[in-house]
Protein backbone atom coordinates (compact mmCIF):
# COMPACT_ATOMS: atom_id res chain seq x y z
CA UNK A 1 0.00 0.00 0.00
CA UNK A 2 1.41 3.52 -1.08
CA UNK A 3 2.51 5.69 1.70
CA UNK A 4 -0.65 7.59 2.40
CA UNK A 5 -0.54 11.22 3.03
CA UNK A 6 -0.64 12.83 6.58
CA UNK A 7 -4.18 13.65 7.82
CA UNK A 8 -5.20 17.15 8.50
CA UNK A 9 -5.10 15.96 12.40
CA UNK A 10 -1.82 15.27 12.60
CA UNK A 11 0.00 17.84 10.07
CA UNK A 12 0.02 21.55 12.48
CA UNK A 13 -1.06 24.54 10.70
CA UNK A 14 1.54 26.45 9.12
CA UNK A 15 3.07 29.27 11.56
CA UNK A 16 2.47 32.81 10.89
CA UNK A 17 4.95 34.11 8.66
CA UNK A 18 6.55 36.79 11.42
CA UNK A 19 6.91 33.18 13.77
CA UNK A 20 9.06 31.31 11.09
CA UNK A 21 12.63 31.26 11.07
CA UNK A 22 13.22 31.10 7.81
CA UNK A 23 11.52 34.45 7.66
CA UNK A 24 13.21 35.88 10.26
CA UNK A 25 16.83 35.09 8.38
CA UNK A 26 15.86 36.45 5.21
CA UNK A 27 14.13 39.58 6.44
CA UNK A 28 17.46 40.18 9.03
CA UNK A 29 19.43 39.61 5.71
CA UNK A 30 17.45 42.01 3.72
CA UNK A 31 18.01 44.85 6.66
CA UNK A 32 21.70 44.18 7.17
CA UNK A 33 21.98 44.82 3.08
CA UNK A 34 19.91 47.61 3.47
CA UNK A 35 22.18 49.25 6.55
CA UNK A 36 25.44 48.08 4.55
CA UNK A 37 24.18 49.58 1.19
CA UNK A 38 25.14 53.65 1.98
CA UNK A 39 28.71 52.63 2.82
CA UNK A 40 29.45 50.02 0.12
CA UNK A 41 27.62 52.42 -2.90
CA UNK A 42 30.90 55.36 -1.02
CA UNK A 43 32.52 52.64 -1.80
CA UNK A 44 31.40 51.84 -5.12
CA UNK A 45 31.15 48.32 -4.41
CA UNK A 46 27.86 45.63 -4.03
CA UNK A 47 27.39 43.60 -1.49
CA UNK A 48 28.17 40.62 -3.54
CA UNK A 49 31.51 42.04 -4.31
CA UNK A 50 31.72 43.18 -0.67
CA UNK A 51 32.08 39.15 0.14
CA UNK A 52 34.61 38.54 -2.52
CA UNK A 53 36.61 41.58 -1.43
CA UNK A 54 36.44 40.01 2.56
CA UNK A 55 37.56 36.04 1.21
CA UNK A 56 40.71 37.74 -0.92
CA UNK A 57 41.43 39.98 2.71
CA UNK A 58 41.69 36.17 4.41
CA UNK A 59 43.95 34.71 2.03
CA UNK A 60 47.21 36.96 1.41
CA UNK A 61 47.90 35.30 -1.67
CA UNK A 62 44.42 35.82 -3.32
CA UNK A 63 42.38 32.72 -4.07
CA UNK A 64 41.05 30.75 -7.17
CA UNK A 65 37.48 31.83 -8.49
CA UNK A 66 36.83 27.77 -7.13
CA UNK A 67 37.64 28.44 -3.66
CA UNK A 68 36.17 31.66 -3.40
CA UNK A 69 32.96 30.24 -4.63
CA UNK A 70 33.32 27.20 -2.34
CA UNK A 71 34.29 29.77 0.34
CA UNK A 72 30.78 31.73 -0.46
CA UNK A 73 28.72 28.34 -0.95
CA UNK A 74 28.00 30.28 -4.54
CA UNK A 75 28.60 28.44 -8.08
CA UNK A 76 31.68 29.91 -9.98
CA UNK A 77 29.49 31.15 -12.45
CA UNK A 78 28.29 33.50 -10.19
CA UNK A 79 31.96 34.60 -8.76
CA UNK A 80 33.34 34.82 -12.35
CA UNK A 81 31.09 38.67 -13.46
CA UNK A 82 31.78 39.34 -10.37
CA UNK A 83 35.44 39.37 -10.15
CA UNK A 84 35.55 40.55 -13.54
CA UNK A 85 33.76 43.59 -12.85
CA UNK A 86 36.35 43.66 -9.45
CA UNK A 87 39.02 43.74 -11.67
CA UNK A 88 37.26 46.33 -14.21
CA UNK A 89 37.08 48.86 -11.10
CA UNK A 90 40.76 47.78 -10.50
CA UNK A 91 40.34 46.37 -7.49
CA UNK A 92 41.22 42.83 -7.90
CA UNK A 93 43.85 41.15 -11.00
CA UNK A 94 42.36 37.76 -12.24
CA UNK A 95 45.45 35.64 -13.55
CA UNK A 96 44.75 32.16 -15.38
CA UNK A 97 47.04 29.46 -14.02
CA UNK A 98 49.64 28.17 -16.46
CA UNK A 99 49.17 24.93 -15.30
CA UNK A 100 45.94 24.48 -15.14
CA UNK A 101 44.15 26.95 -17.65
CA UNK A 102 40.49 26.04 -16.28
CA UNK A 103 41.95 27.97 -13.02
CA UNK A 104 41.67 31.68 -12.41
CA UNK A 105 43.49 32.86 -9.51
CA UNK A 106 42.25 36.24 -8.24
CA UNK A 107 44.23 38.65 -6.11
CA UNK A 108 44.00 42.22 -4.62
CA UNK A 109 45.13 45.36 -5.60
CA UNK A 110 46.76 48.07 -3.53
CA UNK A 111 43.36 49.72 -4.80
CA UNK A 112 41.33 46.58 -3.19
CA UNK A 113 43.50 46.92 -0.07
CA UNK A 114 42.17 50.75 0.10
CA UNK A 115 38.66 49.65 -0.63
CA UNK A 116 38.87 46.57 1.71
CA UNK A 117 40.08 49.07 4.80
CA UNK A 118 36.76 51.18 3.88
CA UNK A 119 34.61 48.77 5.02
CA UNK A 120 36.03 48.47 8.76
CA UNK A 121 33.21 50.51 9.72
CA UNK A 122 30.27 48.33 8.57
CA UNK A 123 30.84 45.87 11.91
CA UNK A 124 30.46 48.68 14.60
CA UNK A 125 27.41 50.51 12.44
CA UNK A 126 25.49 46.88 13.07
CA UNK A 127 26.38 46.72 16.59
CA UNK A 128 25.58 50.12 17.42
CA UNK A 129 22.18 50.03 15.01
CA UNK A 130 21.07 46.20 16.53
CA UNK A 131 21.44 48.47 19.82
CA UNK A 132 22.61 44.39 20.71
CA UNK A 133 26.58 44.14 22.33
CA UNK A 134 29.44 42.83 20.29
CA UNK A 135 28.85 39.39 22.43
CA UNK A 136 25.74 39.43 21.52
CA UNK A 137 26.03 39.38 18.46
CA UNK A 138 28.95 37.11 18.51
CA UNK A 139 26.52 34.51 19.61
CA UNK A 140 23.72 34.78 17.59
CA UNK A 141 26.22 34.76 15.01
CA UNK A 142 27.70 31.33 15.92
CA UNK A 143 23.71 30.05 16.52
CA UNK A 144 22.76 30.69 12.80
CA UNK A 145 26.09 29.31 11.56
CA UNK A 146 25.36 26.19 13.51
CA UNK A 147 22.08 26.55 11.76
CA UNK A 148 23.44 26.51 8.44
CA UNK A 149 26.08 24.06 9.23
CA UNK A 150 23.57 21.19 10.41
CA UNK A 151 20.78 22.33 7.65
CA UNK A 152 23.95 22.40 5.38
CA UNK A 153 24.98 18.54 6.37
CA UNK A 154 22.66 15.71 5.19
CA UNK A 155 24.19 13.17 7.67
CA UNK A 156 23.80 15.99 10.32
CA UNK A 157 19.28 15.22 10.97
CA UNK A 158 17.90 14.62 14.32
CA UNK A 159 21.19 15.21 15.95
Amino acid sequence: MPDQPPSSDTVPPPLPLDEQLCFSLYAATIAINRAYKPMLDQLGITYPQFLVLQTLHEAEDGRTIGAIAERLALEPSTITPLAKRLEAAGLVTRLRNPADERQMHVRLTPAGRTCWAGTGCLGPMIVDRSGMTPDRLRALNAEVTALRRALGDPDSAGR
